[in-house]
């Protein structure tokens, strides 16, 4: 039986990512499903592509430990393994935006891409408040699950304001979803962030992260092309794309608490059948997957007393 790869204390399960190389199928990190020594805990676990800086992804990992917000999937353990890092998040069953579009066999429903949208909007007005920029949302970075979706890598994750560091290239992150200062060598900038929520709907619902106005569903077309301003005052604040693409949901008091509205939208149904059906899959796979334990030391044999002594 082949031996099974231990990443720190876990036993590696299976890739979360399939591995396409499709346009925004490339996550800034390996990501696997992997379960603890005694099975009791399953969880996820990323390790740095061997192009990142082991030491910032570290520093990144930690700092996405303290990310809040209602459709957030933080990091809650990590830890050097080896000569390279990993930091592991609770597992629930889920597939990344690409390999949902992938099940799928095409875009997905205006109805999830709504549901999708107010959710990421509702989950970066959080951040935003901490004033945080994510600075690392490609498609890879988004978690389909059956109650909602999950926001999860951490790209160049930092302090919104300026504070003097240095342009950071997101090793994996899709080009589709760089906002155009941050790709200059502009700090990483809440605005930032509405550029890569823009090219997020744009391929869940079209299958590419800059389409012409007229392949987007009619009721992004309003919205997602501002989203992707080359001029970040020209794009709209997140209340304003949480407005527009609620509209057709259901409505919700406006002083609601955050992720009120998402919650509205993440009904029965906001997900199509053949994802859903992906999401039990892996999730039986996984129940059902044999991990080998690492051999434990066996106990010395009892002393026997021998006639004559």
């Amino acid at each position: 039986m082949q031996k099974q790869r231990q990443i720190g204390p876990y036993t590696v399960v299976t890739r979360l990512d399939s591995g396409s190389t499709a346009p925004g199928a490339a996550p800034p990190e390996h990501r696997f499903i992997a379960r603890s020594p005694d099975g009791d805990r399953t969880v996820l676990v990323g390790t740095p592509l061997a192009t990142t800086d082991a030491q910032r992804f570290m520093t990144e990992a930690d700092t996405a430990r303290y990310l809040v917000g209602p459709w957030i999937l933080p990091t809650t353990e990590l830890a050097a393994h080896g000569d390279r890092p990993w930091h592991a998040r609770p597992y629930l069953p889920a597939l990344p935006l690409p390999t949902a579009l992938s099940v799928y066999g095409g875009t997905l429903p205006e109805r999830t891409v709504r549901a999708l949208g107010v959710a990421l909007a509702e989950t970066l007005a959080v951040l935003h408040g901490q004033q945080l920029a994510h600075a690392g949302i490609c498609p890879a970075a988004v978690l389909l699950a059956a109650d909602g979706p999950r926001l999860t890598c951490f790209g160049a994750v930092r302090a919104a304001a300026p504070d003097g560091t240095p342009r950071r290239e997101v090793p994996g992150l899709d080009a589709g979803s760089l906002p155009p200062e941050q790709a200059a060598g502009g700090q990483p900038r809440p605005m930032g962030d509405v550029y890569a929520l823009g090219a997020i709907l744009a391929y869940a619902a079209t299958g590419h992260t800059a389409p012409a106005r007229e392949e987007l569903p009619p009721v992004l077309r309003s919205i997602v092309p501002r989203c992707l301003a080359r001029d970040p005052a020209h794009r709209p604040q997140l209340v304003e794309l949480i407005e527009v693409l609620a509209e057709h949901g259901v409505r919700v008091p406006a002083d609601s608490s955050p992720g009120t509205r998402a919650e509205a939208l993440l009904t029965p149904g906001w997900l199509p059948a053949p994802v859903v059906a992906a999401l039990a899959h892996q999730s039986a796979a996984v129940l059902s997957a044999e991990i080998q334990l690492p051999p434990q030391p066996r106990a010395p044999a009892p002393a026997v007393a021998l006639p004559g002594h």
